[in-house]
C-alpha cells in the first residue's frame, strides 16, 4: 500500500469514498454528497495535508486536516478526517493514512490535532486510541442528523514540542 498526497485525477475516488460515508450516516453530519470538483476544491487548502491510500492504482481511502478556525492563534491546531472505502475497511487503511497524516501535519507546523466521532462509531474511536489521542469529552446534541440530535466524542493529540 502506498501512502501519497492526493491529486486532481483521485477526486472522483474520494468523492466516492467519502459519499459512502455520508450515506452509512456513522461517521458524518454531512447529508448532501459530493461530487469530485467539490472533493478537488478541498485539496488545495494550503499548509493543510491531504493523503490517499492506494494499492495497485485504486485508493482505498483519505485522511485530510482542515482548518480548526481562521483565528491566527489556532493556526497550528487543525481538525483531521479519515475515510476507509467498505471494502478495503479492517486491514489497517485507516491506521496506516492516519499515521502518516499526523507526520505530514507535525512536519507542516501543527501542533495539535482533533476530531468528533459519534460516540457508537467504534471503529473510528479504536482507530484514533490506537494512533495516540486521547477522548477529551462529549459535546452533546452537537447537531442533528435527519431530524434527531447526535452527540459526539472530541479527541485530540499533540503534536511536535506541544507534545513534550
Amino acid at each position: 500500500m502506498l501512502i501519497r498526497a492526493v491529486g486532481p485525477p483521485d477526486a472522483e475516488a474520494v468523492a466516492a469514498i467519502y459519499n459512502e460515508g455520508i450515506e452509512e450516516r456513522a461517521a458524518t453530519f454531512e447529508t448532501s454528497l459530493r461530487t469530485a470538483a467539490d472533493m478537488e476544491a478541498r485539496f488545495g487548502i494550503p499548509c493543510h495535508p491531504f493523503l490517499v491510500a492506494e494499492r495497485d492504482g485504486r485508493v482505498l481511502g483519505f485522511a485530510a486536516v482542515a482548518p480548526y478556525s481562521e483565528r491566527e492563534a489556532y493556526s497550528g491546531v487543525g481538525e483531521f478526517m479519515v475515510y476507509v472505502a467498505g471494502h478495503a475497511r479492517g486491514r489497517g487503511v485507516g491506521a496506516a493514512l492516519l499515521e502518516e497524516l499526523l507526520v505530514e501535519a507535525e512536519r507542516r507546523g501543527f501542533h495539535k490535532l482533533l476530531s468528533k466521532a459519534f460516540p457508537e462509531n467504534a471503529a473510528s474511536r479504536a482507530l484514533a486510541r490506537r494512533c495516540g489521542f486521547r477522548e477529551v469529552g462529549i459535546h452533546r446534541r452537537h447537531a442533528r442528523l435527519d431530524g434527531r440530535w447526535r452527540d459526539v466524542v472530541l479527541v485530540e493529540r499533540l503534536l511536535g514540542d506541544a507534545a513534550v
